[in-house]
């Protein structure tokens, strides 16, 4: 989500740098204890201009993460023409389960998708918009029912960095696509590469897998994705002639078996890190880009979007810390919570919680 509306810029770019399908199965879940649960990282980010903090640890039952929003990795500049917004640290915490398990086996729409080792969230839709003729289209406001597209499309600019990264109006920073400054930090080169966690605890890697799912003797290869073009416009759409097919969200279909992937960019088999296969999303090249859904329970999407007064209360705060911001009519106290595994927000004591904002 961008702060100012910013008009339609042409020529402005994206920033995208045959094996079977194996369906998910609504098996019970694969224990991920033992992978990654000490990974941790901080230093200086001359790019950011700030300290990056990250921290995963394991219990018993969940994955937790505790982190400040700054990349480890090179950014671009912000604010610029098409996101006015500087970055700045954030309070990240997010749990996700130890164990996780296929509960939706068509899986269920989520905003926030998942956490990259380094704290940043992937977060694959806009608040951008367009109504039906297309004259008044939105970057922030979302009053119409076209659902502008970050990357994959040249109309519309979101000031997306070489990370298919952009900044929120709070300052937070996320991925819309493959994380490149962190894939290239991992360093694995053409390699199954994990690169995050999905908020229902399965693991994320980047554009490339084993050719044979179940096979890691098989070649690595970039597996496709099964969305494509829709053949015909949905009713009502702006005109193909002013916005081509893939500027909006509802301009792609999932074809099942056109790829490797399913319909959330995911398939079960086997990684480096899970040799005896688990289910795991992939972040692409090509749309979807960062999936639309999650297979397992993950936080019910978020209502609403909390006053940016309850936000700022839990800036340096960690949860369960005690928080007030002033309200229209009074002082609002509460505890720092994470709803929905969101950055903090300061959640009123007894009473209707301010929800997270949504993810753009």
């Amino acid at each position: 989500m961008l702060a100012a509306c910013a008009p339609p810029r042409p020529g402005a770019t994206a920033q995208p740098v045959p094996a079977p399908v194996h369906a998910a199965t609504a098996a019970a879940g694969t224990t991920t204890a033992g992978v990654l649960c000490d990974y941790a990282g901080s230093g200086f980010n001359p790019s950011a201009d700030a300290d990056s903090r990250f921290r995963w640890q394991c219990d018993t039952q969940s994955r937790q993460l505790s982190a400040n929003g700054i990349p480890d990795h090179a950014i671009g500049r912000f604010p610029n023409p098409g996101n006015p917004t500087g970055i700045s640290a954030q309070t990240v915490a997010a749990t996700m389960p130890l164990e996780p398990a296929i509960v939706h086996p068509g899986g269920m729409p989520a905003r926030l998708i998942g956490y990259g080792l380094n704290g940043i969230s992937f977060n694959p839709g806009t608040a951008a918009s367009c109504d039906d003729s297309g004259a008044y289209c939105s970057m922030n406001a979302g009053n119409g029912s076209w659902r502008i597209e970050a990357l994959g499309q040249s109309d519309f600019f979101f000031g997306t960095d070489a990370n298919n990264a952009h900044v929120q109006p709070d300052g937070r920073y996320h991925y819309h696509g493959v994380p490149q400054g962190l894939v290239d930090t991992l360093a694995k080169g053409r390699a199954m590469t994990l690169v995050g966690w999905a908020v229902d605890g399965f693991p994320i890697y980047a554009r490339y897998g084993y050719r044979v799912a179940d096979d890691a003797g098989s070649p690595i290869t970039e597996l496709r994705t099964s969305y494509r073009h829709k053949t015909t416009p949905d009713a009502g759409r702006p005109p193909v002639r002013v916005y081509p097919m893939g500027s909006f969200e509802q301009d792609w279909e999932y074809v099942a078996g056109s790829g490797d992937l399913d319909e959330c960019n995911g398939r079960t088999g086997v990684t480096p890190e899970f040799p005896g296969g688990i289910y795991h999303y992939l972040v692409t090249d090509r749309y979807p880009y960062v999936q639309r859904c999650v297979k397992g329970t993950a936080p019910a999407p978020a209502r609403g979007r909390a006053p940016a007064q309850a936000l700022e209360a839990c800036r340096d705060s960690t949860a369960g810390q005690a928080c007030s911001f002033g309200g229209r009519q009074r002082t609002v106290h509460g505890r720092c919570l994470a709803p929905a595994g969101t950055s903090l927000v300061c959640q009123p004591d007894g009473g209707r919680a301010g929800a997270p904002a949504p993810a753009p």
